[in-house]
């Protein structure tokens, strides 16, 4: 043989090895964008020191394929789960991930049936003795009336993707499924529009989920931190109860079973850990470290009919037997520092369609909303949405009242409350009874995160209420343009250090500070 055939007889074996790499290249490539792709992100939720909930959604139907390991680290055996995704969930799914360490980071990716895999990370909460401390955020209130921005999206999530936090809590109305998101948002601005009505089907639900998680913010910080959700009204219609479900653009009926609706597009759309032997319970608790335990509350699956009297020798009660129960008892046995007791509704501050709106503020703000629908049935029945009673008596108050006494008598005096749906920021120090002055609960309200805005300088006194701060236009009326509206969006943040002291901040839609306060444990 020749040096020439030599050369040639190793180029051409060269060149049939690379076309091999390339064509197999090619198929591979070919075989994973043709593959079932992750559409809307993906999250963690639920952290707990040992396990995590991972959540994803799919573009068909697949199977969810979860890898889990520390975070910066190749050593050790992945943890890996899996689980259908079908289009009975809207190609969703959900997998619980045990056998973790405390206190430790975490990256996860999540792929379906041999497409392209996204990751996230989450840190596992510290064992309950550990010290460490602990910084977090809450909000609620997302697209209702004011949806994406065609610019901005939802400007909030840039300032809370610049915070260093260890979750992010949820506090309910994160869709608005009884509204529609135009083109042309309630305060003028170009908005993205949404491909849905007010929700009357599943699918409905499902899509406003979808539309909010397209938001690019919103889904970064999915991806990098723990998410805990609970639900409020409007991820199933305005001020909705188990008794009640306000008539609006589509009323509740055996044909047209909103809550259930509701219920299963949450479940859907957030990594929630659901117990086998307790399915659909959303009230649970969280424990992260030596200083906090988290006790997030269900407002609305268990509650009387917000039309119905508040008697003080037949209380009404809003979280039904089982959950108060659930609530005192956990209350009681806890050696956490600090209680975090999380309700979407407030304590004080009269909700429902407040009866303070002049007219012609009703008019502005109903072009949008269409609550004149709502009008004949909450003018009859009279009902509010909170706990408080105001001057109605129709509230929730009465079971708030001995839940507080409960509080005091068990010595539950390191307890503050994260409350949301008024679309306004507030903090509150209450001293609810006379004999036990030093008995001083807070209450911190934020939102919303992007939503038409709705000040209410109104509060119930029962509660030895002190309005410690306000943070709202001072009119509906007030706020003409999107770029108005924009400062008064907000969020809180809790920080807890080492030592037990706890500071809460309220944030406005750039991340500036507008509120501070801290308070230091009672020993």
């Amino acid at each position: 043989m020749t040096y020439p055939n030599v050369f040639f007889s190793l180029w051409w074996r060269t060149m049939t090895v690379v076309l091999l790499v390339v064509s197999w290249s090619g198929l591979a490539h070919s075989a994973e964008s043709n593959a079932p792709q992750v559409t809307h992100g993906v999250a963690s939720g639920d952290v707990t020191p040992t396990s995590a909930v991972i959540w994803a959604r799919a573009s068909s139907a697949s199977v969810m394929r979860v890898t889990v390991r520390p975070d910066g680290s190749n050593k050790g055996k992945a943890i890996q789960r899996e689980t259908p995704a079908s289009a009975v969930r809207d190609f969703t799914g959900r997998v619980v991930v045990d056998g973790l360490t405390p206190d430790t980071a975490y990256r996860y990716t999540v792929a379906f049936s041999g497409g392209k895999a996204e990751s996230g990370t989450f840190r596992t909460a510290p064992a309950h003795a550990s010290p460490k401390a602990v910084r977090f955020a809450w909000s609620g209130d997302l697209g209702g009336g004011v949806c994406r921005d065609q610019h901005d999206g939802y400007p909030i999530f840039q300032a809370l993707n610049r915070e260093s936090l260890d979750f992010f809590l949820a506090l309910g109305d994160m869709i608005y499924a009884d509204f529609a998101c135009l083109p042309t948002g309630f305060y003028g601005n170009a908005q993205v529009p949404g491909d849905f009505p007010a929700a009357s089907e599943l699918q409905h639900y499902w899509a406003h989920w979808r539309y909010n998680r397209d938001d690019t913010g919103y889904r970064q910080m999915l991806a990098r931190m723990p998410y805990y959700a609970i639900w409020d009204d409007h991820e199933v219609s305005n001020d909705f109860g188990p008794l009640h479900v306000a008539p609006g653009p589509t009323k509740e009926s055996a044909e047209k079973p909103l809550i259930a609706m509701g219920m299963a597009a949450f479940l859907d759309y957030n990594p929630i850990a659901e117990h086998p032997d307790t399915p659909k319970r959303l009230y649970r608790s969280v424990r992260w470290g030596k200083h906090l335990e988290l006790l997030l509350l269900d407002t609305r699956q268990y509650r009387d009919a917000n039309f119905a009297p508040d008697d003080p020798k037949t209380p009404k009660s809003m979280l039904g037997r089982e959950q108060l129960t659930w609530l005192k008892t956990t209350l009681a046995q806890s050696d956490a520092t600090w209680k975090v007791i999380v309700s979407s509704v407030p304590m004080s501050v009269p909700t429902g369609v407040s009866p303070q709106i002049p007219p012609e503020e009703f008019a502005a703000f109903d072009k949008v909303t269409g609550l004149s629908k709502l009008l004949p049935h909450l003018n009859k029945s009279g009902g509010l949405d909170g706990w408080a009673n105001y001057e109605k008596e129709v509230g929730f108050e009465q079971e708030l009242l001995d839940l507080l006494r409960f509080m005091q008598r068990q010595g539950v005096h390191n307890n503050i409350w994260l409350t949301t749906d008024v679309h306004f920021a507030a903090a509150f120090r209450y001293t609810p009874f006379a004999d036990a002055p030093k008995f001083q609960p807070r209450e911190f309200i934020t939102g919303p995160l992007s939503a038409l805005l709705f000040p209410n300088p109104l509060f119930d006194t029962t509660l030895g209420t002190e309005r410690l701060f306000f943070y709202g236009a001072e009119k509906f009326t007030d706020v003409r343009s999107y770029e108005a509206a924009k400062p008064w969006f907000n969020y809180g943040a809790v920080e807890i250090d080492t030592d037990g002291n706890l500071t809460v901040k309220i944030h406005k839609v750039d991340g500036a500070v507008v509120y501070q306060e801290t308070l230091s444990p009672q020993r």
